[in-house]
């Protein structure tokens, strides 16, 4: 990243190329980036910057504004470029994408691959937020039968395509529904649940607990600071959850990071009197 940097130190005065990290997220052939505010004036040598450094970027865009509602999408302006759709391969999988209407991220690809490779074959897993199918289409790979769930129809109508790209169709029933709605798949029980949960709504894990088997497995996503995670580990050891472990992936902010609980329930589990207890931070 600080490749940039040194290749723009001749065209941008120093005190506000400091303002600069030189970081930028690559989803398929596009470079997202987030120009601070006084280098607006910029943003095309920054966005030609990145173009002659990383071969195969075709578009960058800039973030304007923060993944909000129901959709899960964020406001991109292209800086170079003609569209927001791209094809994103990571682990040995491909997805076809709008940026502008779908939810992705490059940065979790190392920890989709470390849950999904634990799923095996004949499993039934349940996949929450599962946008273009990131979570899905390896755990379907494997042999497992996968019920997806989202809410945004933009991301549905992506993921049905990219489960046909990826030959694996048949193992999975996509939902276009709002995975908090207590009566969606209210009967059904699976082996494992992925639950990459948006920020700030950690509520999700006590409808996604009643729809995992006894001794089945969930992986809870969440994001808090080291402290609060200590906490909730207790907390669900308290309640009767076993944590297998407790990851952090990925910085989100200032002392605030991405966790990963890899929980398994146990007979004796509760689940609302934990989540009622340490949501609260």
């Amino acid at each position: 990243m600080g490749v940039i940097r040194d290749i723009l130190r001749s065209a941008i005065p120093a005190e506000k190329l400091r303002k600069f990290s030189g970081r930028f997220d690559v989803i398929g052939d596009i470079a997202v980036i987030t120009i601070p505010s006084g280098l607006e004036e910029y943003e095309q040598m920054i966005g030609q910057a990145i173009m002659d450094h990383r071969h195969g970027i075709q578009t960058v865009i800039k973030k304007i504004s923060r993944i909000t509602g129901d959709s899960r999408t964020a406001t991109y302006e292209i800086i170079i470029g003609t569209g927001t759709e791209t094809t994103h391969y990571e682990n040995g999988f491909s997805y076809h994408l709008d940026l502008k209407s779908s939810f992705f991220t490059p940065r979790l690809a190392h920890e989709r691959m470390r849950v999904t490779n634990q799923v095996r074959a004949g499993e039934s897993v349940l996949v929450l937020f599962a946008g273009v199918g990131p979570f899905v289409i390896p755990s379907a790979s494997r042999g497992a039968r996968v019920v997806a769930i989202e809410q945004n129809p933009d991301a549905c109508r992506w993921l049905v395509k990219n489960l046909r790209k990826n030959r694996v169709s048949e193992q999975v029933t996509v939902v276009q529904g709002d995975a908090f709605d207590p009566v969606l798949l209210a009967d059904e029980k699976f082996d494992r649940a992925i639950i990459p949960t948006p920020y700030g709504r950690d509520e999700i894990f006590d409808l996604a607990a009643a729809r995992v088997g006894h001794y089945g497995l969930l992986h809870f996503y969440t994001f808090k600071n080291v402290a609060q995670s200590k906490e909730w580990e207790h907390e669900f050891e308290n309640h009767g959850y076993e944590v297998i472990s407790r990851r952090r992936c990925g910085n989100v902010a200032p002392a605030v990071s991405r966790w990963v609980f890899d929980l398994r329930r146990c007979q004796a589990s509760r689940m609302r009197p934990a989540i009622a207890h340490i949501s609260n931070f």
